[in-house]
């Protein structure tokens, strides 16, 4: 069974148990640059956050049903940084005029002992890649945009190749349980950003 589309969140502090709306797209490597730069016009820090990340995909597998999946991250360039444990749930099946897809995520910084704790509650590791790129924020709006390798030799970080010829681009925030008016200005804000990405409401359930 293929794992769902990643959802590429930067380690950051804290611990948060909220709703994330996340609109998702890709921009080709050749247009890279020309996102970033209208980034830079539209956000609040011109100079984006940059970051690396090694993230690992854990699954437990139940006795009936799909198998319970947790991810571990940690930062490659801050290695002194806390790992963080992220739970993201099912997509809630609302209103279908929702602009943003809407699903429980849970994020608790922990210690860099994470991936020994998981393996003693039975998780397996199931793939683990390399999240490298940009961070751009507008008041509580998200973007990331990040350039997805896998890992080909477990556990070496300096051993990797690009997933594709492309970066995955995320706009994304966190609120509580009912907020849909932040879908319509993700919405806004995503019809800026075109031509060069078209971000939309993708369901995991359609890629499994």
């Amino acid at each position: 069974m293929e794992a769902p589309p990643v959802s590429v969140m930067p380690v950051t502090g804290g611990t948060i148990n909220m709703m994330e709306y996340l609109l998702q797209g890709s921009v080709l490597d050749q247009a890279l640059e020309s996102l970033l730069h209208r980034l830079r016009g539209l956000c609040d820090n011109m100079e984006p956050e940059m970051f690396a990340d090694h993230e690992l995909v854990y699954l437990l597998k139940g006795q009936q049903g799909n198998p319970f999946l947790l991810r571990a991250r940690r930062s490659l360039s801050n290695p002194t940084a806390p790992w963080h444990l992220r739970y993201l749930g099912q997509p809630e099946v609302g209103d279908k005029s929702r602009h943003a897809l809407v699903r429980n995520c849970v994020d608790v910084a922990t210690s860099h002992s994470l991936p020994d704790f998981l393996n003693e509650m039975g998780f397996r590791m199931d793939h683990e890649f390399v999240a490298k790129g940009h961070i751009f924020r507008r008041g509580v709006l998200k973007v990331v945009v990040s350039k997805l390798s896998r890992v080909l030799v477990p556990g070496n970080t300096e051993n990797t190749e690009p997933l594709s010829l492309s970066s995955l681009v995320e706009l994304s925030v966190l609120a509580p349980a009912g907020q849909d008016t932040m879908s319509e200005e993700m919405r806004s804000f995503a019809e800026q950003l075109k031509p060069l990405v078209h971000l939309e409401k993708i369901d995991p359930k359609r890629h499994m």
